[in-house]
Parts: structure tokens; C-alpha cells; sequence
């Protein structure tokens, strides 16, 4: 399969009703409820573009929020003030087309969603994700994800920023 090259955009005007993850939850999301969402300033929606056309490969979104320090594991507050939470970002959902997949476009636009945030100059100590199901967790915890430290938790994991910011600005 030929790798996709794409560029990523705020989700803007664009028309979204050809893209199709295979996930109606998330479909159903990306058609109808995402511009919605915008709006309202609950979310932030960034589309991978392919690059010879405006065909939507995939997309993010991002929010902020918080984690409660004794979510975190141990290891990861020890440094950390003892504040009853602390600021982070979600990637509330992302998702790439049927016909996109297997060309590491999920990782690219993890990518991006890191970069983005790191650049933002708002203050985050980590990225959040809800995964969706054991696949996603396989696939946020090859990307360096922990769990939370806390029961109930279920499939939401972390990454601190900071590890991730120094990688990038060696690249």
C-alpha cells in the first residue's frame, strides 16, 4: 500500500460527510456534532488533509483538562507541587479513514497534536486519551502512554510533556 502524504489544518468549512473511520460513535461525531462543538469553544478539530487534494484523511480534537495528582503514578509526582490537580490536554478523539489506514497516519497526527500543544505556549503537564478500546490502548501505549493510577480509570492513559517536548526540539 502506497503511504498517504497529508498536511494538517484546523478543521475549518470543510466538508466532512465522505470521511469514514468504520466507528459510527466517532463518524456520527466527525458529521454532526464536531462544528457543534467548536462553536461552543468545548473542543479544538485539526484535519489530515491529503496532500493532493482536500480529501480528509483523519482527524483530532483537543480540549483541556486536568488530572487529580493521586491519579498519577508515583514515580510520575514526585516533582510535581502538591496541587489537587494539574493541567493537561485531551485528545478527546481521533480517527483515521478506512481508506487511510495502515500508513502510520494515527501516529503522525499524534505527532502533531503534541507538537501543537508543546508550541501552544499554554501551560500542560501531560496529553490524556480516552481510548476507545483494547486496540487503541495497544496503540497509545506503544507511543510511550501510561495508565492512570486510579481505579475506575479504564482505558484513560497520560503522557507527561515535558520527555516529549526534548525529543522534539532534537529533531
Amino acid at each position: 500500500m502506497k503511504a498517504v502524504s497529508f498536511r494538517t489544518e484546523p478543521l475549518g468549512n470543510r466538508a466532512r460527510d465522505s470521511f469514514c473511520c468504520g466507528i459510527e460513535a466517532l463518524d456520527r461525531y466527525f458529521h454532526r456534532q464536531v462544528s457543534q462543538d467548536i462553536r461552543r469553544r468545548l473542543t479544538a478539530c485539526y484535519v489530515a488533509l491529503c496532500s493532493d487534494s482536500e480529501r480528509i484523511c483523519g482527524f483530532y480534537t483537543l480540549s483541556a483538562c486536568h488530572i487529580a495528582l493521586p491519579d498519577l503514578p508515583a514515580e510520575k509526582t514526585r516533582k510535581l507541587p502538591p496541587y489537587p490537580a494539574i493541567p493537561a490536554v485531551r485528545v478527546g478523539r481521533l480517527a483515521v479513514d478506512q481508506e487511510c489506514r495502515g500508513q502510520g497516519l494515527g501516529s503522525a497526527m499524534l505527532v502533531d497534536a503534541v507538537r501543537r500543544v508543546i508550541e501552544s505556549d499554554i501551560a500542560a503537564f501531560a496529553l490524556v486519551v480516552d481510548a476507545k478500546d483494547e486496540q487503541a490502548v495497544v496503540f497509545y501505549e506503544h507511543h510511550g502512554f501510561f495508565r492512570l493510577d486510579v481505579e475506575g480509570a479504564g482505558r484513560t492513559l497520560f503522557i507527561p510533556l515535558k520527555g516529549i517536548a526534548a525529543r522534539l526540539k532534537h529533531q
